[in-house]
Parts: structure tokens; sequence; C-alpha cells
């Protein structure tokens, strides 16, 4: 490792202690900037920061323009704080790199999408089935409480109690917790992936839930890594234009859960609170991201107003 990385890690690890003693919760911006040093590290880049550097490591990556510019100005910030131990460090610009304002639909899987997502789990290593197990119970858990990722890899074995199918969701996006009750098909799946890693992992070294293949706390790099190998093999990604991602699954259970409501034929405009504080928002305004207008929903909506699909007023 040349001194810039080592000095790099270094600074950046000073950098995110700093900015989570200020209350910020700094995961996703935290690994962009290891995965910076990890970039530098493995070009033998020597120093000081410039901007044809912040720029060459965030064209890199396979991400969307947003994903670019936003990495671009994670390491923008940081080149602020870096530049008081290094006066050399570049002044990084703004707006360099364009960002997209239009939001990319959600992908909304069917119950035999779903499905076939959740068996190709099986398939991505199977010298090493743990792996999948653990994926297929991250994806099965978010689809069936619509948890964000992010809230069920930071579970610990305190915050799921397996008797009552509670789950104790802390550091939400909007800083608060949350309880969150499971289906018993959902709690039955948990139980079952408890045992399982605790045979893999008898004296585990993480307090986590969910474990990676080290035994660590499963982390957001490998959870997705996982989910594109599992896609490929589902060929859920071939006849579509946006690879299927985690978040998705939010928007598929806000969406069934409607659905079901239509059906039971409940009052949805009195149920969406429910569905609000279920989700973890901290507005009610936020529920309606999610409210996506698949033709399910479209029909069962037009059955109610006007009596039969396809009605009119």
């Amino acid at each position: 490792m040349s001194a810039f990385a080592a000095t790099l890690l270094k600074r950046i690890e000073g950098y995110i202690e700093l900015r989570r003693s200020l209350g910020v919760g700094f995961h996703k911006q935290g690994a962009a900037l290891h995965r910076f040093q990890r970039y530098v590290a493995a070009n033998r880049l020597e120093g000081p920061l410039t901007q044809d550097m912040a720029l060459a490591f965030s064209l890199a990556s396979a991400e969307t323009a947003n994903g670019r510019e936003c990495r671009y100005g994670v390491l923008r910030r940081f080149s602020e704080y870096l530049a008081i131990f290094d006066p050399h460090t570049q002044r990084l610009e703004h707006h360099v790199l364009p960002r997209s304002r239009a939001i990319p639909p959600p992908r909304i899987l069917s119950g035999a999408e779903l499905a076939t997502l959740i068996a190709a789990c099986a398939r991505i290593t199977p010298d090493r089935p743990y792996r999948g197990r653990t994926l297929a119970m991250v994806i099965g858990l978010l689809a069936s409480t619509g948890l964000r990722s992010g809230e069920a890899l930071r579970f610990d074995r305190a915050d799921v109690d397996l008797s009552t199918g509670v789950l104790h969701v802390r550091k939400t996006k909007f800083r608060k917790d949350r309880l969150v009750p499971v289906h018993p098909t959902t709690l039955a799946a948990l139980r079952r992936y408890a045992r399982s890693r605790d045979i893999v992992f008898p004296e585990p070294r993480s307090p986590a839930f969910f474990l990676s293949m080290r035994g660590n706390r499963l982390s957001t790099g490998a959870l997705y890594g996982a989910l594109s190998q599992a896609c490929d093999i589902a060929e859920l990604n071939q006849s579509s234009r946006r690879a299927l991602r985690l978040h998705d699954l939010r928007h598929r259970f806000a969406v069934t859960r409607l659905a079901e409501w239509h059906r039971q034929k409940a009052d949805v405009q009195a149920q969406l609170p429910l569905l609000a504080t279920y989700l973890g928002h901290a507005r009610y305004s936020d529920t309606a991201y999610y409210v996506t207008a698949t033709p399910e929903l479209l029909g069962l909506a037009a059955q109610r107003a006007f009596g039969r699909v396809g009605g009119a007023p």
C-alpha cells in the first residue's frame, strides 16, 4: 500500500467518526469513501487528491448518472476535510457530473417472479449453501415486511424476537425506532434461518442477525453482489432495462398490501396511515411515493369505483 493510500485510510476513518459524532448515520457515504481508498491503493496512486483522480474514480463504476454524481459529491465534501491536513489537496468543483432528475419506475415482481428469484438463491454458490439461504431469507423478509435493506442488515439477534415475531427496527432513515410484527410464515422462516446460521457459526464474532460467510455482519455490497448472481440465474434482468433493486421489494410490499385491501373492500384511505406507520415514514406524503399504479392495482381500484374493470363513471 502506498503512503498516500495509508494516510487516506486514516483520514477517512477520522472523517467518518466526526460525521457520526454529529448524529449522521453516514453508512453509504462511508462505504463510498472506503471504496475510493481501495481504488487508490489498487492503482498505486500518489497524492494529493485531485479533481482528475476523483472524476476517474466516480466514472469507473457502472452506476447510474445519479450514482456517479453522488459518489463524486461524497468525495468533494471529504476533500474539504482532507485539505485541513494536506493543503495540496485540490479543490473539487461543484456540478461537474450531470445528474438525472428522472426517478426510474420501480420493478414490481409478480408472485411467480419472486418465487423464481428465491429459488435461484440456492444456486448462487452450491458449495456454500449458507450464502444462498441468507440471501433468500433477506429477500423474503423485505418482500413480506417492506423493510429497507439497511434496516434488515442492522438487525442484531436481540432485535429479532423469535418468540413473538416482532422486529425492533433501530436507527431508521429518520433516526427513530419502531416495532414491526411479521406474519407467522415469515416468523417460521426466520426461526429456520437462525437455526441454520447457528450451526454454521456456533460461536459468532458478531451480534448481527444476518451473517456473511466470514461470520461478520452482512454488508450491503455482499448482499447486492449475491442478488445480482441470483437475478442472472433466474433470468430476471434479461428482459428489463433496469436491474432489480432490493428497494423494489419495498414498493412491492406497499402495492401488494393496497391490492389486498381493495379485494377486502376495506376503506383504503383510512388504512393508509397504518401503512405509513408500518413502513416507518415520518410523513404520510412519503408513503405516496411507494403507491405505484400497477395494472392489477388500477384494475381493482377501477372495479370498486365504477363497478367493473374498464367501466366509466
